[in-house]
């Protein structure tokens, strides 16, 4: 698949099975993420894998965050977070270490990670693995970060869910043409 086709086909598959990448796979798609613009080399991206097992023990953490945030949540939004987690056999959750003192701003670092989180949506594409990227209120959520080793300073960028995409391919939306959110600019508006 070349990169036009990868860019304009991918799409979120509507449900994720096995067979997930291999670790060999996996290790292609990161190898493609570290390729991400970067201003500054800070390489501000960071990738926590979660297969088996600790997908559920992540959906217990999700599970806890929400039940702190929203003590009255009803029981059955609770299980509902814990079983995110689940809707695929590979998470991987996109974090960026943010340095504010840094010279580079933090709106670029993060820029760097989000760049580096669409390289693996596309890797997998390409590979043949669907993908999808979401966040939630887990993602900004102080335990979760927390849980997961990273510092209060970083940034969940997303979950990557990946695995083998079934169902239906999903239908394109109507997509407007690219003129409409384009302009040509010649001096300063007045």
């Amino acid at each position: 698949m070349d990169a036009i086709e990868a860019l304009t086909s991918r799409r979120s598959p509507p449900k994720l099975i096995e067979p997930a990448p291999t670790d060999a796979e996996l290790e292609a798609m990161l190898g493609a993420a570290i390729r991400a613009p970067d201003h500054g080399r800070l390489r501000p991206w960071r990738f926590i894998v979660l297969r088996g097992t600790a997908r559920e023990r992540l959906g217990d953490v999700l599970g806890q965050a929400l039940k702190a945030r929203e003590p009255a949540v009803p029981d059955d939004a609770v299980m509902r977070e814990r079983q995110k987690p689940l809707r695929a056999p590979l998470v991987v959750a996109v974090a960026a270490a943010l340095d504010a003192g840094h010279k580079i701003p933090v709106v670029e670092q993060l820029l760097a990670a989000g760049a580096a989180t669409q390289n693996i949506l596309l890797a997998a594409h390409a590979m043949g693995f669907g993908a999808w990227w979401r966040t939630g209120d887990g993602a900004y959520d102080a335990h979760v970060k927390e849980a997961l080793g990273l510092k209060a300073s970083d940034a969940i960028v997303g979950f990557l869910y990946l695995g083998t995409g079934t169902g239906r391919t999903p239908i394109p939306p109507d997509e407007p043409g690219v003129k409409e959110f384009v302009r040509q600019w010649t001096a300063p508006v007045a």
